[in-house]
């Protein structure tokens, strides 16, 4: 029978190998703990707790605490679902505007917030509809 004698290159190959299969796993074991690890924009900041203050104070008597829609319905029909996928597929500008410039059953908001508040509730809304 004929055996086959390690030579330099079929060694070479070998560590080559292994020091692959190390890299995979270095980079498996990376990516599961980047996943794990909570990312900088799900920590609160101090916009969302604005956020937040604000939409209690102003605008979860219609929206609910939560945001679901399960408000009083003080000016017409239900008030929206800020839970739903719908609200997380609009534009920033698009949700600034409506807080902005309100809607047929929903006041404009535009002189009682500034700007920096108005962002701050869009950004608590962001976590609503997750």
């Amino acid at each position: 029978m004929n055996r086959l004698k390690k030579g330099p290159a079929l060694v070479g190959m070998g560590k080559i190998f292994i020091k692959m299969v190390m890299g995979l796993a270095a980079i498996v074991v990376a990516s599961q703990l980047a996943i794990a690890a909570p990312k900088e924009a799900d920590l609160p900041s101090a916009d969302y707790a604005d956020g937040k203050r604000i939409f209690t104070r102003h605008c979860a008597g219609c929206h609910g605490p939560e945001g679901k829609g399960d408000g009083y319905r003080l000016l017409g029909p239900e008030p929206a679902n800020l839970t739903r996928p719908a609200t997380k597929t609009k534009s920033d500008a698009a949700l600034l505007q409506i807080i902005h410039e309100g809607k047929p059953n929903m006041p404009s908001w535009k002189v009682r917030l500034s700007e920096s508040e108005s962002r701050a509730v869009l950004i608590y809304i962001r976590t609503l509809a997750r």
